[in-house]
């Protein structure tokens, strides 16, 4: 199974007291949504399945890919991480998981899939992470297939 988690893109500050949810990206979010969505539009493998956080940030990150979405309140910012596994159905997907979310969340679903120090993987606004499931010896396995960054993309 590939788990391919992305964090959205730059995005305003909330107004003190505001509505978290509905935080837009910023106009440098909406440069980084444009240079990874592109970036994973050529590289995702036919069939994946995009899900995002009902946060108004994520669903704008998402948009950028230019495919199909499903909103979800399981990914919103307060979830954890078995919230996101569950709703990625780790590992036994069948096809390929997109996941449109959030920091700390995406971070230490990352540390626990590696074998990390809870908290000790920071995923950076508009980065991606792809992580792929096998099996060896007996025993699950978290891989990393690749890591990207907006700044480092080419359009």
């Amino acid at each position: 199974m590939n788990l391919i988690l992305w964090r959205h893109a730059e995005a305003e500050d909330a107004p003190e007291g505001g509505d978290d949810l509905a935080r837009s990206l910023t106009p440098r979010g909406e440069r980084e949504a444009a240079r990874v969505g592109a970036w994973l539009d050529r590289t995702l493998p036919e069939g994946t399945r995009v899900l995002c956080s009902p946060a108004r940030r994520c669903e704008q990150t998402a948009l950028a890919l230019g495919r199909k979405f499903k909103l979800m309140p399981e990914l919103a910012p307060d979830s954890g991480v078995e919230a996101l596994l569950k709703a990625a159905r780790w590992p036994d997907a069948r096809q390929p998981m997109l996941i449109v979310g959030h920091q700390p969340t995406l971070g230490q679903t990352v540390a626990l899939l590696l074998g990390m120090a809870e908290g000790t993987c920071p995923v950076r606004k508009g980065g991606v992470w792809w992580l792929r499931a096998r099996e060896r010896h007996g025993q699950l396995q978290a891989v990393v297939v690749t890591v990207q960054s907006p700044e480092l993309m080419v359009v």
